[in-house]
């Protein structure tokens, strides 16, 4: 993985001394509230609900043990002891004092970590395949990529202060697992026709309250390329976004109001321009990130604990049949661990959970983890033999829960229960439907299905993008739930179809057992997945299940 040079330190140093002068001005009144939010927000902290939120930036979700550890400290030491692990692969600390986040940001810098840019209209944290550099499916790794980017970004003063926020997220695999179509700009990595390594580059992809699939722009850009094309999307997306209207200033509504063929002439023109400025100079730092990023020595092992312990544990069979996922060497695995146990906060893990993770990433996993947008956590490179001890200090900490990919996997936003542009809260609602298919013990049966909820028009929790999507809104002082259905974040990304009236609070879980149901009463074979089923039947037999005809009413 990527270690910070003396400059990244020096740059990170230098952040954290202008932001305590900034909320020391703040505190004293030299600032007013409107002059501080930007400045604030720039690095990473929010007003909400309770209080000052801060977002801590994990860039393309890559953490080494130490990382992870000082994170744990700083958790106990500034907060509650525990974190929020988010969609954007961050984490989020939800009751920091504004006083004391200088000394946390003094403190993260210690072990070469920031908040710089997790939010303000800026270039926020890139994000990337959380399998990055060890899935069997992957062509290239895109963490080089996504560190070229982070490093051309921060700071970038010409794109310090656009429109709107904007973010990348980039993937280098058959399947898509950074949710690329989402995302202002989508890199994936590929190649031309005659094997040259490079870029397919989609842009206007979102969610929110005007969902939108990104467009191909370039469906190749050679790898020196890439930062001048980079710079064109957003320097005309800088000159010509919507700053009227912040509901409209994103650039999916730029490509929408634009058109995809038109802006990409613009782009193709500046790019042009654009590309005369780089010398080399960003192919020559790249080359030195590469090697920051080749795989660890991976040894071999002698395999007879692994196989005696498929044999004889069916928990630890099932947990290595949801919970792991096929790795470059075949003697290793990538293991997902699942904040997601049956009725907990999705997301959250303990200053006790983050040290035993970063103890088993320094023992078992290379000494590095990653943090998915799925808000869980991965140890990409361990070995089949070190397995069964991995599983038994997972369990031993609660953090053995086989579902990964399932139902109870949810991912859901903190909602009302912490944030103030919320208008319903998702927490509940996850836990309880969680809860409900465990006692069930029906989510094995059922199968590969995801469930994302949001408590606001925001899309946090990315519901758009879900198998079946949750959306919580207010009306008329009551919390109502929309359902969505066929939403997909993959290389297959569809925005998911509304079906109909919203349902209270005390109903959504009811609506939910009456989706599934339906949908295992239809599927022609148990391997036949929710989402493969609803693209063949279409949404009119769920939802005919969810709001049956007057006749039936009365039949019943």
């Amino acid at each position: 993985m990527y270690h910070y040079n003396e400059f990244d330190r020096r740059f990170v140093t230098a952040r954290s001394a202008s932001f305590r002068d900034q909320v020391a001005r703040r505190l004293d009144g030299s600032l007013s509230e409107d002059e501080f939010r930007p400045l604030r927000l720039m690095n990473g902290v929010y007003l909400l609900l309770h209080g000052y939120m801060m977002r801590i930036a994990i860039p393309y979700g890559t953490l080494s043990s130490r990382q992870m550890l000082g994170l744990a400290d700083v958790s106990e030491r500034f907060d509650k002891g525990y974190v929020h692990f988010t969609t954007r692969q961050n984490i989020q600390l939800h009751w920091p004092k504004l006083t004391e986040v200088p000394d946390i940001l003094d403190a993260l810098a210690e072990f070469d970590m920031h908040a710089i840019q997790a939010s303000g209209s800026c270039i926020r944290s890139v994000t990337a395949d959380h399998f990055a550099g060890a899935a069997a499916d992957e062509d290239q790794d895109p963490r080089p990529t996504a560190e070229l980017i982070r490093q051309w970004s921060s700071g970038h003063d010409e794109f310090a202060f656009l429109p709107r926020k904007f973010k990348l997220a980039v993937s280098g695999a058959v399947h898509d697992r950074a949710v690329t179509k989402a995302h202002d700009i989508g890199i994936r990595l590929v190649r031309d026709a005659a094997g040259n390594p490079g870029y397919e580059i989609s842009v206007g992809g979102g969610l929110g309250r005007t969902p939108m699939i990104a467009r191909v722009i370039r469906d190749y850009l050679a790898k020196p390329d890439l930062l001048p094309y980079l710079e064109a999307i957003l320097q005309v997306y800088n000159q010509i976004g919507r700053r009227d209207n912040k509901f409209k200033a994103r650039i999916k509504i730029t490509v929408h109001e634009t058109g995809i063929k038109e802006l990409q002439a613009m782009v193709e023109a500046r790019f042009l321009q654009q590309r005369a400025r780089f010398d080399g100079m960003d192919q020559q730092v790249l080359a030195e990130i590469e090697r920051s990023f080749a795989l660890p020595d991976l040894a071999e092992k002698p395999l007879d604990a692994f196989q005696t312990a498929m044999a004889e544990n069916g928990a630890f069979r099932s947990f290595i049949d949801t919970n792991t996922h096929a790795h470059k060497h075949p003697e290793h695995l990538i293991v997902s661990v699942s904040l997601k146990s049956h009725g907990a906060t999705p997301g959250d893990a303990s200053a006790a959970q983050m040290r035993l993770l970063a103890q088993l990433a320094a023992r078992y996993g290379h000494d590095e983890l990653r943090v998915s947008h799925e808000q869980n956590i991965i140890l990409p490179h361990v070995h089949k033999a070190d397995l069964p001890a991995v599983y038994g200090a997972l369990y031993q900490a609660g953090l053995a829960t086989a579902n990964i990919g399932l139902i109870s996997d949810i991912i859901a936003c903190p909602g009302m229960d912490y944030c103030d542009l919320a208008t319903a809260r998702s927490i509940p609602v996850a836990q309880a439907i969680a809860t409900q298919f465990d006692e069930l013990k029906l989510e094995h049966d059922i199968g590969p299905l995801k469930i994302k909820i949001s408590g606001c028009i925001n899309a946090c929790g990315h519901h758009h993008v879900g198998h079946i999507g949750i959306l919580g809104l207010e009306k008329a002082g009551v919390e109502s739930y929309q359902i969505t259905l066929g939403g997909d974040g993959t290389e297959d990304a569809a925005i998911g179809q509304r079906v109909g009236p919203g349902f209270a609070a005390d109903q959504i879980l009811g609506a939910i057992e009456t989706l599934v149901s339906t949908y295992l009463t239809l599927r022609l074979a148990r391997d036949e997945t929710f989402i493969s089923c609803f693209r063949r039947l279409g949404i009119a037999p769920f939802k005919q299940a969810l709001y049956p005809s007057k006749e039936q009413n009365r039949a019943a």
